[in-house]
Formats: structure tokens, C-alpha cells, sequence
């Protein structure tokens, strides 16, 4: 279950902090709501890891489908392209 509290609680910061572990995030309301977000660092570090790892697969799935639909050049097309020749 959500870990939902008014940002108020915050008066009592060690409190809310120390409910902040991997897995429980303690999410902050102003007015009603959702404000801010307290996240474990270490889990953040994981989620970050997670998204560079899913944005390098999509960009590898771009690379092939543009390798079937638009084909390869040769090593010497491209090292004239290049001007390495």
C-alpha cells in the first residue's frame, strides 16, 4: 500500500525518513495532492539503470530495423564517405 502523507509531516523529517526504504517510497501531499516523492537512493540508482539499459535496447531495435530496411554500405564505401581514403 501506498505510503501517502501530508508534506506537514515533514515537521517530523526523521520520522518520514526513516519509512523511506528499497521497495517504500513516501509520497508527500499539498493540499490534497501529490507533491513529492521520497525514493531510496539506492533504488533510484537501479530504476536509472534500468531506463539507460531499456533506452540502449530500443536504440539498438532502431538500428536493426534500419539494418533490414535500408541495408548495409562496405567498409570501403564508407571509409571514402569518411575520407579516410
Amino acid at each position: 500500500m501506498p505510503n501517502i502523507k501530508p508534506i506537514s509531516e515533514l515537521r517530523n523529517y526523521t520520522k518520514v525518513i526513516n519509512e523511506v526504504r528499497y521497495g517504500n517510497r513516501v509520497y508527500l501531499t499539498k493540499n490534497g495532492h501529490g507533491h513529492i516523492a521520497l525514493i531510496n537512493m539506492q533504488e533510484l540508482d537501479d530504476m536509472e539503470k534500468e531506463l539507460a539499459l531499456y533506452r540502449f535496447k530500443l536504440e539498438m531495435e532502431k538500428g536493426e530495423r534500419s539494418i533490414i530496411e535500408e541495408g548495409t554500405v562496405s567498409s570501403e564505401d564508407a571509409k571514402k564517405e569518411l575520407g579516410l581514403i
